[in-house]
C-alpha cells in the first residue's frame, strides 16, 4: 500500500456516504463535485494504474479508463485538473485560494496552453481541497505560479496527449501527424478533424504518456499565455453574486461571533452568561478554553444567534472578567523610544561580519549614518475573517475563505478533537488576504464553537475584531552606517537591526532580517547584527514579508550613500548591484537572483520614468529598486509638494522581470494595486499598541487609501524572458516607499526616515 493509499485507508462505504453528504448540502457558491469513482481513483492514487508521477503524488494525474466514470456520466475526467465534456466544453480545476490575484484564471490560461484547448470553452472551477491528490494548495508569498508552473503544464500536454493518442488509433495514423488546436484535432494528409469532446472518451481510455516524453512549449509557441484576460469570476463579483466565505448559506444555519480578551494572551474567568442569554436573537453563548495558540483558538465566548445581527448586538452587551496573568502588556511607543536608545550600541555578536568594516571607516572618503524606523500595520481586508462549520456524523464540514487550506487541516482537527481524514473543507473565494489569512485561527475557532453546537454555524468576526486580533507586521528599527570610497563607490555597510522575539531565541514570525541587502547590494565590507525585543503581540506574514517596510530603510539610505558620493543616484545603484551572485546562488538555490535582470529594470524604469529631466521647483522624482519574491522590480515616482505638505504624485513607474507573463491584464492589475497599497501604507498605516491592546479599531482611525486620493498614471512595463514564471502579489510593493521618500527629498530637501509620513504631517492631495 502507498502512502497516500494510507491516507485514505477508509472504506468505500464511508468515502461514498461523506461525498453524498457534502454532495447533498445546497450551499450558495456550491463547490464542484466529481463523481464517486474518480474520487476515489484520484484519492487513491489510480486504481488501474495509469499514473503520471511528475512532482507530486501520481493521484494528481489518474486518469480515467473506463467510460461512465464521470462527475454526470457523460463528462471525461482526464486527470485531477481537466473534464472534458461532449460539447467541447472544458472545465479546469485551480487548486490554489482565489484571493483577488487572478490565479484561477492563470491557472486555467498555463493549462490551457498547452493543451491548445479552446478558451472560450474553458470553464474554471475551484479544485476540492485535498493535498494528498494536489500537493499544496495553498496561495502566499507570491508563490502560487511558480510551484504550480510545471505541475499544471505537464497536467496540460498530459491530456493532449492522451487526446492525440485516442485519435491516432482511430485513424490509423502516426500521433506525430495529428495537431491540436483550439480544441479540435487534425490530420492534415487525410483531412480529417475531431473535438476534444468528441475524442474524450475514447482518450480516457489510452495509456498516461511517460512524463519524460511530453514536450512542453517554447515561449515562442505560446498561443493563450501573455494575452490579456476577464478574471474568470468578475462577471459574478460585479453582480453580486455569492463566492466568497462571508456569502455561504446552509439549511439550518445559526451564528456565531467569538469575543477574546484584548491584550493577547488573556483568559476567561466568567461572563455575565445569563444576560447574554437573555438578548433577543440568542440561542446560546459558553466560554471556550481553547488550545492556547494564538494561530489555533485562544480563550473566548462565543454567542450563538438566530442571525450576525443578533449576535453583534449581544456582543455589545458582553461582559468578561479576563484573566491578565499572562495577557500582554506591550507597548509601541515603548519599543520606539527603547530602540533610540539602544540603536548606536552595536551588539557584540554579528549575523553578518565580511571585509574589514573598521577599516573601511577609517578610510572612507565619506560616512554617513541614519536611523530608520516604521511601524506595526495590520492587514484587515475587506471580508473580514469569517468561517461556517458543521459538525455531523463524525465528520467537521467547513467553508472557509483560507489562503492555506491544507495547512489549516490539521490545525482545525485538532481544535475540533477530531482525525484529519474527517475534516472536510470547501475553499470559497477570499475577499482579501495579504497574509493575514495564512492563518487558520478564525477556522480553528469555527470547528471549536461547531462541535458544541447541534447545527452548522456560522463564525463572523466584526471589523473590531479584524483590528484587535490580527497578526501584524511587526515594527522594525535599522541603525545604518556606511562608508564610500576615494571613487565614489558603496564600501561598507554596517546595519543594527531592532526587531522582536516571541520565545527569546529567534525573530517572531515578519521579524526576520530580509535577504534583499544580502543578495542584490554589494557592499566589500559588511557588517550586521540585530538585537530582539520580547513581544507577545501576535506578528506574521504582511504583503512581501520583510521586504514591505525593511526596504524602505534599505532603500532610502541608498540614496543617502548615493547623494554623499557626488554621484548620479541610478548610475550609484547599479554600480552596487551584486555581482559576486553566482556563489550565493551556489549556496541557496532557491534564490534566483540575476546582476543582469536587476540593472536591466533599473535602467528601462530609469529611462520610462525620464530620470534626469529637469523638473519645476516643489517637484521631484525618486527612484529605488529591489529583489523581492524572486522578483526583480524598479520603481519611479513623480510628485510635487506644496507648503502644506500636500503630495500631488504624478506619475508612478514600475518596472518587473518575473519571468513570462501569464495574464497580462492580471499582472498589470497586480503591479498598480501593489503599488498604490504601498502608496496607502507609507502615506497612513500605523498599529499604536498600548498595555497589549490596539488602539485602532476600525478603518476611521486607520486611513486605507481613499478613491480621490490613488494615483491617476500607474505605468506597469515588463521584462519578460525564457525564466521560470514567478508571482506578481508582491515584488512592485516594497520599493515604492523609499521611491517615495527619495522623490520628496528631491522636492523639499527633507529625508524621510520614518513611517508613515502622516506623523511627519504629509497627507495627499487630489
Amino acid at each position: 500500500m502507498t502512502d497516500m493509499q494510507s491516507n485514505f485507508a477508509q472504506s468505500d462505504a464511508y468515502l461514498s456516504a461523506l461525498i453524498s453528504e457534502v454532495r447533498s448540502v445546497p450551499v450558495a457558491q456550491a463547490m464542484p463535485t466529481m463523481g464517486r469513482r474518480t474520487f476515489f481513483k484520484l484519492a487513491s492514487a489510480g486504481a488501474a494504474g495509469l499514473v503520471l508521477g511528475f512532482h507530486l503524488g501520481d493521484a494528481a494525474f489518474a486518469a480515467e479508463t473506463v467510460s461512465g466514470n464521470t462527475s454526470d456520466g457523460s463528462d471525461q475526467v482526464m486527470n485531477a485538473f481537466i473534464r472534458i465534456a461532449p460539447d467541447n466544453t472544458i472545465t479546469i480545476y485551480s487548486k490554489a485560494p482565489e484571493i483577488g490575484q487572478g490565479i484561477k484564471t492563470s491557472f486555467g490560461v498555463i493549462i490551457a496552453d498547452e493543451l491548445d484547448a479552446d478558451w472560450n470553452h474553458v470553464v474554471m472551477e475551484q479544485a476540492p481541497i485535498n493535498p494528498k491528490v494536489y500537493g499544496s494548495q495553498g496561495a502566499g508569498g507570491s508563490t502560487s505560479i511558480p510551484r504550480a508552473w510545471n505541475q499544471l503544464r505537464q497536467a496540460g500536454a498530459g491530456a493532449k496527449a492522451m487526446l492525440i493518442a485516442a485519435a491516432a488509433q482511430e485513424w490509423a495514423v502516426d500521433p506525430s501527424q495529428i495537431t491540436a488546436q483550439d480544441s479540435v484535432l487534425s490530420h492534415a494528409a487525410s483531412g480529417k478533424s475531431a473535438s476534444y469532446g468528441s475524442m474524450a472518451t475514447a482518450a480516457a481510455k489510452m495509456p498516461v504518456p511517460d512524463p519524460k516524453s511530453l514536450k512542453l512549449k517554447a515561449r515562442a509557441d505560446y498561443r493563450l499565455i501573455g494575452k490579456r484576460y476577464r478574471g474568470v469570476d468578475d462577471p459574478k463579483v460585479v453582480t453580486g453574486q455569492p463566492l466568497f466565505g462571508i456569502d455561504v448559506q446552509v439549511p439550518g444555519m445559526v451564528y456565531a461571533n467569538y469575543t477574546k480578551c484584548p491584550a493577547a494572551g488573556g483568559k476567561v474567568r466568567s461572563f455575565n452568561v445569563d444576560e447574554i442569554k437573555a438578548q433577543p436573537g440568542v440561542l446560546d453563548a459558553f466560554a471556550v478554553d481553547g488550545t492556547g495558540m494564538m494561530v489555533e483558538v485562544m480563550p473566548g465566548v462565543a454567542i450563538i444567534a438566530k442571525d450576525t445581527w443578533s449576535a453583534f448586538k449581544a456582543k455589545d452587551k458582553l461582559k468578561v472578567d479576563w484573566d491578565l496573568i499572562e495577557a500582554s502588556t506591550d507597548s509601541s511607543s515603548q519599543f520606539s523610544a527603547e530602540a533610540k536608545k539602544v540603536a548606536t550600541s552595536f551588539p557584540e555578536k554579528f549575523d553578518d561580519n565580511v571585509g574589514d568594516v573598521d577599516k573601511s571607516f577609517a578610510n572612507a572618503s565619506k560616512t554617513v549614518e541614519a536611523f530608520y524606523e516604521y511601524p506595526f500595520a495590520a492587514h484587515v481586508p475587506l471580508e473580514p475573517m469569517n468561517t461556517t462549520a458543521h459538525w455531523h456524523d463524525g465528520v467537521m464540514e467547513m467553508w472557509v475563505p483560507t489562503q492555506q487550506p491544507d495547512r489549516g487541516l490539521p490545525m482545525v482537527a485538532k481544535a475540533a478533537g477530531v482525525p484529519e481524514e474527517k475534516v472536510v473543507m470547501h475553499q470559497t473565494r477570499v475577499g482579501g488576504g495579504f497574509g493575514r489569512r495564512l492563518v487558520n485561527d478564525y477556522a480553528c475557532e469555527a470547528a471549536a464553537i461547531a462541535r458544541k453546537v447541534n447545527a452548522p454555524v456560522k463564525l463572523q468576526w466584526t471589523r473590531e475584531d479584524d483590528f484587535s486580533h490580527d497578526f501584524y507586521r511587526p515594527a522594525g528599527y535599522h541603525q545604518f552606517k556606511g562608508a564610500i570610497d576615494k571613487a565614489g563607490r558603496l564600501d561598507a555597510w554596517q546595519e543594527h537591526f531592532i526587531t522582536f522575539t516571541a520565545d527569546g531565541k529567534k525573530e517572531a514570525s515578519g521579524a526576520n532580517l530580509t535577504d534583499n541587502l544580502r543578495y542584490s547590494i554589494k557592499a566589500p565590507n559588511l557588517r550586521r547584527a540585530k538585537t530582539m525585543f520580547p513581544l507577545k503581540i501576535p506578528t506574521g506574514a504582511w504583503r512581501a514579508p520583510g521586504d514591505n517596510a525593511q526596504v524602505f530603510a534599505a532603500q532610502s539610505f541608498m540614496h543617502e550613500l548615493a547623494l554623499a558620493s557626488g554621484r548620479d543616484h541610478v548610475e550609484f545603484l547599479i554600480d552596487a548591484v551584486n555581482r559576486d551572485v553566482p556563489e550565493l546562488v551556489a549556496k541557496d538555490a532557491s534564490v534566483n537572483f540575476s546582476p543582469k535582470r536587476a540593472t536591466d529594470v533599473i535602467k528601462m524604469c530609469a529611462e520610462k520614468a525620464g530620470w534626469g529631466k529637469s523638473l519645476p521647483k516643489g517637484s521631484g522624482l525618486g527612484f529605488a529598486w529591489c529583489y523581492s519574491h524572486a522578483g526583480h522590480v524598479a520603481q519611479a515616482i513623480e510628485l510635487s509638494v506644496d507648503a502644506n505638505k500636500g503630495i500631488k504624485v504624478n506619475r508612478i513607474v514600475v518596472v518587473l522581470d518575473v519571468g513570462p507573463i501569464i495574464d497580462m491584464a492580471g499582472s498589470e492589475a497586480q503591479a498598480q494595486g501593489a503599488s498604490t497599497d504601498a502608496l496607502s501604507t507609507a502615506m497612513g498605516l500605523k498599529i499604536n499598541i498600548e498595555n497589549g491592546r490596539i488602539q485602532e479599531q476600525n478603518y476611521n482611525a486607520y486611513p486605507i487609501l481613499r478613491m480621490p486620493f490613488a494615483p491617476m498614471t500607474i505605468d506597469a512595463f515588463f521584462i519578460q524572458s525564457d525564466n521560470p514564471p514567478t508571482g506578481m502579489g508582491e515584488p512592485a510593493f516594497p520599493a515604492l516607499a523609499p521611491a517615495l521618500g527619495n522623490a520628496i527629498f528631491a522636492a523639499t530637501g527633507e529625508r524621510v526616515r520614518r513611517l508613515p509620513l502622516r506623523d511627519l504631517g504629509y497627507s495627499l492631495a487630489v
